[in-house]
């Protein structure tokens, strides 16, 4: 069969993302930290783009309510459409056209009044950083190498300790046998051991032991009790500590109830993970993006503008673009420049205006959640808020991950209000959040020498109409961080 080349046309429709719905998408995609890095980092490298100075931000506002009033600072409810139409729906060749450049700089002088609130025109290069005021931590390896210098008797020495504290990981236990470390440092064992036994007398007390046991040990000797019924049951009772049988402690001690009890208090004073003070894991701040607040009998939401820079065209570009002298290749570049600043203040304005519509929309199923507590969540997911406002699941996706709001009951993750749905036995269902609070609660209250099991919470459920299976009670109780009843009793 002989094979031909031929050209054919086909008609077929496609969706084609361009550049801008791109860089919508992506502005969308970032929580409020992310999108200030993000104007930030476009500000260095688009000249057209400066910060408005702080005295010039009344006018600037009244310019930009008067030249859009799209743009107002709390958008007003918008017709139920894809936020993004407007820029899928631009073309090349549209983009390509010659602009009425003083129109157009009436229009877009400023951004939208939802991206105001610096405090400060000083650029990213000018401003303090926070680092400037905040002194750095100090490792567990810095601390101790530090100590040790002071205790080391010899060169030799100092290195067998240097190699020790190097195998100390960050809860404060030796990682490596004292054969593996003889042979790294080129010493003997003996060597080896009277270096970790002077390195065990730094602080924190119980840093360099070998298990448990020997950690514990540590600090009870470091507080004069390495004889005692407590250090008894470090070296030879752990097990039954762990099993929390009281009774097996006493009859193995042969000490009365009191006495071990009292020794079981001095361990509960002792640290299992002695070096979690010098753990260099960063915190994990959280800003809200948007504010929900109640006035009178209302919700107001609100879009959180703290930090977020207020932008303007430079004015020497401006009169570059409209100069008739400057160079053709000149007026290309800055009208390159002037497409990029458009793209981020439109960008930035549509991401308000639909983290403010879908957080509306969330509220609406979830009002009982702001007047009455979690236990009223209600079931949500997100073809629900899709389907209310227009747009695609993965845009209501886009929009509520590392999104946060911060309302009267606390600060959550969008997402937080999207939740399966647990049946009832009569009645409307319930989320499966409001299940875990209830859990929560009903082990918080029970008697923790006899705690409940997981099938008597399953009981205490169904009483309340909640129809609930055992393993999703015991997974939900995994997921809140409790342990199971063996593991809440008490001793005594």
């Amino acid at each position: 069969m002989a094979m031909e080349l031929n050209i054919s046309q086909k008609q077929s429709q496609v969706m084609i993302m361009t550049p801008q719905l791109q860089y919508a998408i992506k502005l969308l995609q970032l929580n409020q930290m992310e999108l200030t890095e993000e104007i930030y980092q476009e500000m260095m490298e688009n000249p057209l783009l400066d910060l408005t100075p702080p005295g010039d931000s009344a006018e600037a506002q009244a310019e930009t309510a008067l030249s859009d009033p799209g743009y107002d600072q709390t958008p007003e409810p918008q017709p139920e459409q894809n936020q993004f139409a407007e820029a899928s729906g631009e073309t090349e060749q549209k983009i390509a056209e010659e602009f009425d450049w003083e129109n157009y700089f009436g229009e877009y002088s400023s951004s939208p009044s939802t991206t105001l609130g610096t405090g400060s025109h000083e650029t990213p290069e000018e401003q303090s950083s926070f680092d400037t005021f905040t002194a750095s931590k100090t490792s567990l390896s810095d601390h101790l190498t530090w100590q040790w210098g002071f205790s080391a008797i010899s060169e030799d020495d100092y290195k067998r300790g240097e190699e020790i504290i190097g195998n100390i990981d960050e809860d404060g236990y030796l990682v490596a046998s004292v054969e593996e470390l003889a042979g790294l440092c080129h010493s003997t064992v003996a060597e080896v051991e009277g270096t970790l036994t002077r390195i065990q007398e730094l602080d924190p007390a119980g840093v360099g032991a070998k298990d448990l046991s020997e950690c514990l040990l540590l600090q009870l000797t470091r507080l004069g009790k390495g004889d005692g019924l407590a250090a008894e049951i470090c070296r030879h009772h752990l097990k039954l500590l762990e099993k929390k049988d009281l009774a097996g402690l006493c009859k193995a001690l042969r000490c009365e109830k009191d006495e071990a009890t009292a020794a079981i208090d001095s361990l509960k004073a002792l640290d299992p993970r002695p070096a979690r003070a010098y753990a260099l894991t960063d915190p994990i701040y959280v800003t809200p993006d948007v504010f929900i607040s109640k006035v009178g009998d209302e919700y107001v939401i609100t879009l959180n503008e703290d930090g977020l820079p207020r932008l303007k065209f430079n004015k020497a570009y401006r009169r570059m673009l409209t100069d008739k002298t400057a160079s053709d290749e000149t007026r290309k570049y800055l009208k390159e420049k002037l497409k990029g600043a458009q793209n981020l203040i439109r960008g930035i304005n549509q991401r308000q205006r639909t983290i403010y519509r879908v957080t509306e929309s969330i509220f609406r199923f979830q009002q009982d959640f702001l007047d009455k507590g979690v236990d009223y969540l209600k079931p949500l997911v997100l073809r629900d808020v899709a389907e209310e406002l227009g747009c695609h699941e993965s845009t209501i996706s886009r929009v509520t991950t590392n999104k946060y709001v911060g309302t009267p009951r606390g600060v959550f993750e969008l997402k937080y209000f999207f939740d399966n749905s647990i049946s009832r036995f009569q009645g409307d269902s319930l989320s499966s959040e409001s299940v875990k609070n209830r859990i929560k609660q009903i082990i918080n209250g029970e008697d923790s020498t006899k705690p409940l099991s997981d099938q008597r919470i399953v009981e205490i459920l169904q009483g309340s109409n909640i129809n609930i299976a055992r393993r999703t009670v015991a997974k939900y109780r995994e997921l809140l961080g409790l342990g199971s009843s063996a593991e809440r009793r008490r001793m005594y």
